[in-house]
């Protein structure tokens, strides 16, 4: 399930969810040695236009995200990608993203897939905050979620992207 259905579940994700990301992304800016059992990894990559599929991957500890794209027009962009595990292990999270906050590509497919959590929330975006850019999301029926994957939905992605957002629960041995 990507996320709750009904008015108080969104309300329920308006609040945890910021404040999730905002914990992760603090940790990883951080950087290493913030808080005891917390991780953090970010990397460059280049995307790269040309009509071709290409792959970028990151994994930390029994978790990973893949980021699979084909793009046209422009030359490359650095994009990052963060991946993270809260200090209890409960979440795992993904970031996608162009740093300058716009990109200038036009992509024709796009898929992130989490392994070994699955996807509470994600959300993709046609801009990233960045200087005085603000975040602009895709419209709903631009993507799917499913438990481990956020992907274009033909016919109805509009070719932009520059970020990608997704928080995945990691499975827990309960006592």
């Amino acid at each position: 399930m990507a996320a709750p259905s009904g008015r108080s579940g969104c309300r329920a994700w308006a609040a945890l969810v910021p404040a999730a990301l905002l914990c992760l992304a603090a940790r990883a800016a951080a950087g290493p040695g913030t808080a005891p059992g917390a991780a953090s990894s970010t990397a460059e990559f280049d995307v790269r236009p040309g009509g071709e599929v290409h792959s970028f991957s990151r994994s930390l500890g029994d978790y990973s995200c893949s980021f699979t794209y084909s793009a046209q027009g422009g030359t490359n962009e650095q994009w990052q990608m963060t991946v993270g595990v809260s200090e209890d292990s409960g979440l795992f999270s993904c970031s996608i993203w162009r740093p300058q906050g716009k990109s200038y590509l036009f992509f024709t497919q796009f898929k992130a897939e989490v392994k070994g959590a699955k996807i509470e929330h994600a959300m993709a975006y046609s801009q990233a905050a960045a200087g005085a850019l603000n975040d602009i999301p895709l419209k709903q029926e631009e993507f799917g979620v499913t438990e481990s994957t956020v992907s274009h939905r033909e016919g109805k992605f509009r070719f932009e992207l520059s970020k990608l957002m997704i928080v995945a629960k990691t499975p827990r041995d309960e006592l």
